[in-house]
């Protein structure tokens, strides 16, 4: 603090919050990674170490550094959702792993687990998908596409092993490339237009609490 000529005490003013927005980041590393991952799905190639890679480095850690991020700035469903879909890639590459690690005595495809685990995650993420409902046509299209293609994964490996002819599989790849896409325009949208200081890409509008009043 510091004087004015009056003689009286100046309060030290405090910065303005300059944190920068750490969604960008996180929608990058689900999409791109996303997107790879269901190149292999839709049949274009077979599972190797980028999708791996992938998933650890920019599809988990990148997302719960984005994660951590939106903690510090007070948003919930930001923290929530980066946190748990970049922990999401950490369970899924353990699983890619499971032969190579020698861990196939735990785990055995033919109980069901795989289907129950998307399944779960398809639940989880239509939950977030009606909170996308206060937000952006952007979340809404991702959250609403995310739940289709956890759903058709879930039903991949139940159908196709038995006779489907992997024909759901390659439809939940296409499906995922989508829902990958998706994020990597909204957090590109979400630069530019903070770039800009305008709307280069469209958002979609979204519902204020200021509108309920």
């Amino acid at each position: 603090m510091g004087e004015n000529p009056q003689g009286e005490k100046e309060a030290v003013k405090k910065p303005a919050d300059q944190y920068a927005n750490p969604a960008p980041l996180g929608l990058l590393a689900f999409g791109m990674t996303t997107v790879l991952l269901n190149l292999h799905n839709a049949g274009l190639w077979g599972l190797d170490t980028t999708v791996l890679a992938m998933g650890i480095f920019y599809g988990a850690v990148a997302q719960i550094i984005a994660g951590i991020s939106e903690f510090k700035k007070g948003n919930t469903f930001g923290m929530t959702a980066f946190c748990s879909y970049g922990l999401f890639w950490l369970t899924l590459v353990l699983i890619f792993l499971t032969e190579p690690l020698g861990l196939t005595k735990l785990y055995n495809p033919s109980t069901g687990g795989m289907a129950a685990y998307l399944i779960i995650w398809g639940f989880f993420t239509f939950f977030m998908y009606i909170g996308t409902l206060r937000l952006n046509r952007g979340l809404q299209v991702i959250f609403l596409s995310l739940s289709i293609l956890f759903w058709l994964l879930a039903a991949h490996k139940i159908v196709d092993p038995i006779g489907g002819k992997y024909i759901i599989g390659t439809i939940a790849g296409i499906e995922g490339i989508f829902c990958g896409g998706s994020a990597i325009y909204l957090a590109v949208a979400e630069i530019w237009n903070e770039v800009y200081g305008k709307e280069i890409l469209p958002i979609g509008p979204y519902k204020s609490k200021d509108q309920d009043s």
